[in-house]
This record gives structure tokens, sequence and C-alpha cells, in this order.
């Protein structure tokens, strides 16, 4: 029979530690992190659930408000009077970029409130990989969200509107790149709400200076002297997002890829501001 015998220890020597997995910080790993922190917010699911909801329903009540006025007979306002199938089911951009953007502050800010930022950046150590991750991570589903509720819009107001002068179907020329449009919008607009949030590391200061960008200043400008607006006015936030997915254009509006390159730099101005102070600040 055999026996197990321990070999001796030499004195003085400490037994040697398990070898620990070595765990390298990625790209790949650092996105599925914020990936797994946004869906496991309560605050994403009703957030993202109200912009959807905004855009879908804004688009039909505006679409059937329309088609209740034809079919009574009475005056169009001037707003409806020119209004399209496009321009009506986008109507609810507006409110939805409110709810879309918000839930971007709270995915930077909403860390800083609560100190999770800490245990985030004692992960990561380089500091930028999150601000990029989150802003890829929520840009995306921003994106998503806000594509899929202009086609529906659309597709539910356009058979509203069906017969009328507004009627429109997706083969018409520039439908598709409206609606493509609204949804690269709304996706920049939850990007900013994310670099503000890291930017001003509050809640309530990210969501102020988002309403104020988007609904405010340009009621400001509008106080302006006139020859001051048209140099000023299609170069703010709201007014070249808009431009993106506008179906017409005019003298005093920016065409589509104008804007588009307008308010990537806005995005890309929030964002460096950001960076900065991620990189310069204590959290």
């Amino acid at each position: 029979m055999s026996t197990l015998t321990a070999s001796p220890e030499t004195p003085g020597t400490a037994p040697a530690a398990p070898a620990r997995p070595a765990y390298r910080v990625t790209g790949r790993r650092v996105l599925a992190s914020e990936w797994a922190k946004l869906w496991s917010l309560r605050s994403t699911w009703i957030t993202l659930g109200l912009g959807l909801l905004f855009l879908v329903a804004f688009g039909i009540i505006a679409a059937s408000h329309y088609k209740s006025n034809l079919d009574s007979g009475r005056h169009l306002d001037r707003d409806f009077a020119t209004s399209t199938a496009v321009s009506l089911s986008l109507f609810g951009t507006n409110f939805a970029q409110l709810a879309l953007g918000v839930l971007g502050v709270l995915v930077t800010a909403g860390e800083y409130s609560t100190g999770m930022i800490r245990s985030t950046l004692a992960a990561v150590p380089r500091r930028l990989p999150v601000l990029w991750s989150k802003a890829a991570v929520y840009g995306l589903v921003a994106l998503l969200v806000a594509t899929a509720g202009a086609f529906v819009a659309f597709l539910v107001g356009s058979r509203i509107v069906s017969g009328t002068l507004a009627a429109m179907g997706l083969g018409h020329a520039g439908v598709v790149r409206s609606l493509l449009g609204a949804g690269l919008y709304l996706g920049l607009v939850g990007v900013i709400g994310t670099a503000l949030g890291a930017l001003l590391r509050s809640v309530a200061g990210g969501i102020s200076v988002l309403v104020a960008a988007l609904m405010l200043v340009p009621g400001l400008v509008s106080l302006l002297p006139t020859s001051w607006q048209g140099d000023i006015d299609p170069y703010l936030p709201s007014h070249a997002g808009e431009s993106i997915f506008a179906l017409t254009h005019d003298s005093t509006t920016l065409s589509p890829s104008a804007g588009l390159l307008v308010f990537l730099a806005w995005t890309a101005l929030a964002l460096a501001g950001a960076a900065y102070r991620l990189l310069r600040s204590d959290v």
C-alpha cells in the first residue's frame, strides 16, 4: 500500500499564494459594462418609453388634428396649411428630445450623485474610455429607439392623412432621409446629454443647460435685431438639428448635410468639454 507524504517546507518561507487570473481593461469590456449598467436602471426603461411615446403619440395627434380640420371644413392655421405627412408625423420630435436628452444626462451625472463614479474610474483608470463608452452605448440606443419611433409615427400618420394634400409615402423623395435624419438627430441629442452630465456632474445642472440650449436660446435670439438673427439662428443646435430631418429648405435654413455638420460640431464641443474636465478634475 502506498502512502502520500507532504514535502517539508523550507523554514522561513511563506506558502505560495494561488495565482489570480489577469484581467485586462479593453474597449469591448468597458462597452459591455456600460451596456449592463444602462439596462440595470429602471429610469432607462421609463424614459426611453416616454421618448418613444412622445414621438409616436404626438405625431399621430398632429395628423389626426390636420385630418379632422379638413373633414369639418375649418380653416387651417398657418402652421398646418403647408404640412406634409412627414412634418406631421415628426411633430413630437421636440418632446422626444427632452426625454432622450434627460436620460443622457442621467447616464453620466447619476453616477456622480450616487458616488458610483469612483468605482467606475477605479476599474478603468484611464477615464476617457468610460466617457466614450457611455456616449457610444446610449447614443446607439437612442438612435435605434428614435428611428423606430419616427417610422412608426410616419406609417400611422400617413394612413390618417391619405387622400389629402399632405399625403406622402415612403417612396416619395426625401421621406426616408427625413425619418432617418430625425432618428440621428435624437441620437445625437442623447450624446450631448451624456456629455453635459459628465461636464457639469449634476443632474439638475445638466438638464437645465440642455433645455436652455434646445428651447430657451432660440427664443432669446429672436429678440435680437433682424439683421443679426439670419447670421445666428441657423447655427443654433436646435435649428441646425431640425434642418437634418426637414423635408424642404429655404434661404433661412441650412441644408441637411450642413445642418448635420453643425450639429456634429456642437456634439463634439460638448464631448470635448466633458473629456477635459474628466481628465483634469478629481471625482
